[in-house]
């Protein structure tokens, strides 16, 4: 079954374009799933889910570090689901569109987009080991953008 996120079919979703030159080439929220696919990793996941995480559940454990980097490459709010055991579930606003590149962790859990909080990132990434997962994923990221040049070139 093919990966999906919450928001690809909307019109608005589309639109959201990079505003970050460092990730001018990843051209939409999609795009850039694409290329988490290939850079999410159990390094990169939060480690109380890691035993949980596999390249058939991806998006586990990566939401807040994922949440980060695309409001570093388009802009807008990183927003927060309060979950059971008081823990954040991160995505995206930007304008009116919203969307979250790592939904699917949830399986067919619906989460109420509505009642989130806006989240800052001073705060989770006052947590060492979450600024550095974060900071492997960006240059996973920023790693796989110039390999595909390289090849394309």
């Amino acid at each position: 079954m093919p990966h999906t996120f919450y928001g690809i079919e909307q019109d608005a979703v589309r639109a959201v374009r990079p505003v970050s030159g460092a990730f001018a080439w990843i051209g939409s929220p999609q795009a850039l799933f694409a290329v988490l696919l290939q850079c999410w990793s159990a390094e990169t996941c939060a480690p109380r889910l890691r035993d949980g995480w596999s390249r058939e559940n991806p998006t586990r454990g990566q939401c807040s570090v994922t949440a980060f980097l695309a409001q570093d490459i388009f802009g807008g709010k990183v927003f927060g689901i309060l979950r059971e055991g008081g823990n954040y579930h991160c995505y995206n606003i930007i304008g009116d569109c919203v969307f979250d590149l790592t939904d699917e962790q949830f399986g067919g859990e619906k989460l109420d987009y509505s009642s989130g909080t806006e989240q800052q990132r001073e705060t989770h990434f006052a947590r060492e080991e979450k600024r550095l997962r974060y900071e492997l994923l960006r240059q996973r990221v920023l790693e796989y953008g110039r390999n595909t040049e390289e090849n394309n070139v």
